[in-house]
């Protein structure tokens, strides 16, 4: 194949250009390194090697030097607020929004930053003012929505809550059902205490159309019946809880149980449990159903129940059972011996009977909807975590 006499001509001439464009920018770049503040240059190496205090003063100077730099501002901000030196961080990020020479984008970004300051504050309404304003802007539409979704939480503004969320861009997944069908319990939670049944009936039926999983709903309309005399329709609520999510059926043993007995049914009641039990193994309802059968059957039948349950689903809480209804059964000189291993098992168990979040790992001596530490919705199973680390 002949080579062209001008390509040999133009690939000296294209090496000549590349190299003078690479000369172009290497004298660019020193250039504007040596017009930066040499406390600029010291601050970045501080970050680098992890020492915040010694960062902030550097930038501090560099300031001083060239007000100007807006970079600087920001770095100073973000350091203030993780140091939680958040008063000093508002200050900057309000300087910054307040100066005319700053460019639309910078300014956004200041008033983003200076939001985010007010809510590690605490200082909910100019946050919420903030981002308020900050919906407005297409860039940080997403990020101001998930700010306000958090103030309202804060503040248990739970109408708010429901309505900012429907602008979240996942506003279908089962994540966001979950969570908007727990703000609409909240809601319903706080009617229920100030005995307005119409209001909580209202917020829970919202709560089931938009998750017609969600265990809770049916748990408070159950309590809003009993709370209106209406024990029968309470069950009903309750029983639906065995279609949502059959483990959940521990947290309402007892409230069943209790009703059935305000009725005159505890036989009915007794059956129930037990059937849910039979399908559904758990620590609590079978302590529910060993309670009523020890009180209205006497200590043996209590013994055989427990006794049967525990070849089929062993724990030590279960033992712990099964030995307090031997105590009851066995002869008098013998039940000192057995309450006392009871005891032994009672205190060693007390560390595993707890549920745990399955977000964050917080284990709570209380069943909890909303997590207190990862702020998680519906990351506590209804189940012990000895139940758990006894499955193969």
């Amino acid at each position: 194949m002949e080579i062209e006499v001008w390509w040999l001509l133009a690939l000296p001439l294209f090496f000549g250009l590349g190299w003078l464009a690479a000369r172009i920018d290497i004298r660019q770049v020193i250039h504007e390194s040596r017009t930066l503040p040499r406390s600029y240059l010291n601050g970045l190496n501080f970050l680098l090697n992890e020492q915040p205090d010694k960062a902030i003063d550097a930038f501090l100077e560099a300031v001083e030097i060239d007000p100007q730099t807006v970079e600087l501002h920001f770095a100073l901000g973000s350091l203030f607020r993780r140091r939680g030196e958040i008063e000093r961080a508002i200050r900057i990020h309000q300087n910054l929004v307040e100066r005319d020479d700053l460019a639309a984008n910078e300014r956004v970004t200041a008033l983003a930053a200076l939001g985010e300051d007010y809510l590690k504050a605490g200082l909910l309404d100019r946050a919420e003012k903030v981002f308020l304003t900050l919906r407005e802007t297409p860039s940080e539409a997403e990020r101001a929505t998930q700010a306000l979704l958090q103030i309202y939480q804060q503040e248990k503004d739970w109408r708010k809550a429901i309505d900012i969320a429907a602008a979240l861009p996942d506003h279908q997944s089962m994540q966001w059902r979950r969570e908007v069908a727990q703000f609409c319990c909240e809601q319903a939670q706080a009617a229920l205490e100030s005995s307005d049944w119409d209001g909580a009936r209202t917020a829970l039926e919202e709560a089931l159309a938009i998750n017609p999983r969600c265990v809770r709903a049916s748990i408070l309309l159950g309590d809003v019946c009993v709370a209106q005399g209406d024990d029968l329709a309470a069950i009903e609520h309750w029983k639906r809880i065995e279609a949502q999510d059959s483990p959940s059926l521990a947290l309402v043993g007892e409230r069943v149980m209790t009703a059935f007995e305000r009725q005159g049914k505890t036989a009915q009641g007794q059956t129930l449990i037990a059937a849910w039990l039979t399908r559904t193994p758990s620590i609590d309802l079978l302590d529910q159903v060993f309670r009523s059968v020890l009180a209205a059957e006497g200590p043996r039948a209590g013994y055989d129940l427990v006794r049967e349950e525990l070849r089929r689903n062993p724990t030590l809480i279960g033992l712990s059972k099964f030995l307090e209804a031997a105590s009851n059964a066995a002869p008098p000189e013998q039940q000192g011996d057995i309450e006392f291993i009871r005891q032994l098992i009672v205190e060693h168990t007390r560390r595993v009977v707890r549920y745990r979040c399955d977000a964050c790992g917080f284990k709570s001596r209380q069943f909890q909807w909303h997590c207190p530490a990862c702020g998680g919705w519906e990351t506590y199973p209804p189940r012990r975590t000895e139940e758990f680390d006894l499955e193969p």
